[in-house]
């Protein structure tokens, strides 16, 4: 798929402070790129657009060179330990993302370069849990990899968490080059996981994104360099003829990866599609005419973090889908693990 790159790049001044600050300010001067100098607070109205819709496209192809302030990092069940961000945001543009709830004003990318601040915070939440195994996942609140081509964070990040013995990285993306990260010093403590749905989900949802047959062949490439692999398949949908096209998902992904050696056993988590009443709000302005099924009779209520409340599947229809895709999982790769379905 082609690469990201923005449009207009804003450097807050404290970024230039820091080396991987300053090489990506010339990076950019190089580029096509509209730069501008200015704080964090400046960005939001000074994106092109005065309507929602039209502000939206514009915001996303606009990136914010920043730094992360503070140390409290979250907890971040069922995935692992602890959620830290390289980058917030992403390129690619699904409709049904939960960021369009917990990032909704904010919908521009940013990267975060004290990387050095970043690491040694990972340290102190290591050494606070005992120096015990903590995992650690970095693509929680943005897809790091559709921004490694411009940043190279990532590649820094993985070989970091490869000196370390206690602890362990765990990514997640839609995307697809993974060419840099193959000769990398791993030592196998990152756990590389791949989203991936049925076609149709990601034809009519998931813009901007690699499709299946480039995620699986990038899951091919990233087992072969011996990462333990995942996938994260979600969201899952119900819709006419859902069942079939999901069959054909995991057949399609067992022709690829079940031939690959793999040093652990392969993961599956499995998360149902869900909204909130803000998200959704925002996908209709976002999105009009999206064949998102939002209805909520046809949902129950279920509390998440922070107090909000979401529209999961009713408990009949949770259950059906827990099921089957598991069947599915278990049949065509006995060996797999399913870590969780929510």
């Amino acid at each position: 798929m082609e690469l990201f790159m923005p449009e207009r790049v804003f450097f807050e001044p404290s970024a230039l402070k820091y080396p991987l600050g300053k090489e990506l300010y010339e990076y950019f001067r190089n580029k096509n790129t509209e730069i501008i100098r200015t704080t964090a607070q400046n960005v939001s109205r000074m994106i092109p657009g005065t309507t929602e819709r039209e502000k939206f496209p514009r915001a996303k192809k606009t990136l914010v060179i920043t730094t992360k302030k503070g140390t409290k990092l979250d907890v971040c069940k069922p995935s692992a330990d602890y959620e830290f961000s390289l980058v917030t945001n992403c390129p690619g543009n699904c409709e049904y993302c939960y960021l369009q709830t917990a990032q909704a004003y904010k919908p521009y990318l940013r990267t975060y370069v004290n990387l050095e601040d970043i690491f040694d915070n990972i340290k102190s939440h290591i050494a606070n849990n005992e120096n015990k195994l903590t995992t650690f996942e970095v693509a929680s609140s943005g897809d790091p990899l559709g921004l490694e081509h411009i940043t190279g964070s990532l590649s820094k990040t993985i070989e970091f968490f490869g000196t370390l013995e206690n602890a362990r990285l765990r990514v997640v993306t839609k995307f697809d080059r993974v060419e840099p990260l193959l000769g990398l010093k791993h030592n196998s403590h990152t756990r590389f996981r791949f989203s991936i749905n049925s076609r149709y989900v990601i034809n009519n949802f998931e813009h901007n994104t690699a499709n299946l047959e480039e995620r699986v062949e990038a899951a091919s490439k990233i087992a072969g360099a011996g990462y333990p692999l995942g996938f994260i398949v979600a969201p899952i949908m119900r819709y006419e003829g859902w069942k079939e096209e999901y069959m054909e998902l995991f057949d399609r992904l067992k022709e690829k990866i079940n031939s690959v050696n793999s040093i652990e056993p392969i993961t599956f988590e499995l998360i149902q599609h869900r909204f909130t009443p803000t998200a959704k709000e925002f996908i209709i302005k976002r999105f009009p005419g999206t064949k998102l099924d939002m209805d909520e009779s046809k949902r129950t209520l279920k509390w998440g973090k922070f107090g909000r409340y979401k529209y999961t599947y009713t408990k009949e229809h949770a259950g059906e889908i827990k099921e089957f895709i598991s069947s599915l999982i278990t049949k065509r790769f006995p060996q797999a693990l399913i870590d969780y379905f929510v």
